[in-house]
């Protein structure tokens, strides 16, 4: 199985499961790059993909980086990793994709390692601000981010705050950075653009949001 033959119906299962998920490809977390981070209601999935061309040479760094911004977290394989949970933690899932099923051979439980700074640190300036808002906090601009995450937790607390970032990345909006989109509505007067670093968050994620099917 390649990839794409594993990608494809992960996201279907992914749809059927949870029916509210939007999920974010190819994200960059400390030393790894996540397949793929789904946003369900109150929690960060995070999913490591090996293909049947793939080793497990990197894989003890991928769950060192994936535990520490993913509440829970599978490895995805195709039917030829037939020893794959010698190589994951027994708290991480691990699901099996052949031609005909997506098998979860076993489900995650909460990551014991996870933080919730590394998960708002996935949140760009205007989002963390519209949670500032939320919580009844002022937007304090010119503040370092790490005095803002303490003083959301310390007010509103984790879970509310976990529910917070949830809520913030199944709005997102990755069209704020489409120059053409931009352009555009600056002809009309309503300039819509993220700020620098916001952009460099942003990364080279892509939006995938619910597939359908052809």
């Amino acid at each position: 199985m390649l990839d794409k033959d594993i990608r494809e119906p992960l996201f279907d299962y992914l749809d059927e499961r949870y029916g509210k998920v939007r999920t974010i490809e190819e994200k960059v977390i400390k030393n790894s790059r996540a397949d793929v981070i789904a946003v369900v209601d109150g929690e960060l999935l995070g999913f490591e993909i090996k293909s049947d061309n793939d080793t497990y040479t990197r894989l003890k760094t991928q769950i060192k980086d994936y535990e520490l911004f993913c509440d829970r977290c599978y490895i995805v394989v195709g039917e030829r990793h037939t020893q794959v949970e010698k190589h994951v933690p027994e708290h991480w899932g691990i699901i099996v994709v052949n031609q005909e099923n997506v098998i979860v051979d076993r489900d995650a439980d909460l990551s014991p390692k996870v933080k919730l700074h590394n998960q708002l640190d996935l949140l760009w300036r205007s989002e963390l601000s519209s949670i500032q808002e939320k919580e009844g906090l002022p937007k304090l601009a010119s503040t370092k981010r790490k005095l803002i995450y303490d003083r959301l937790i310390n007010t509103a607390g984790e879970d509310r705050i976990k529910r917070d970032i949830t809520e913030q990345l199944f709005e997102r909006d990755y069209t704020v950075f489409d120059n053409s989109i931009i352009k555009k509505k600056r002809k009309k007067k309503r300039i819509i653009s993220g700020s620098a670093s916001d952009k460099a968050r942003a990364h080279v994620t892509h939006y995938v949001g619910r597939r359908k099917k052809k």
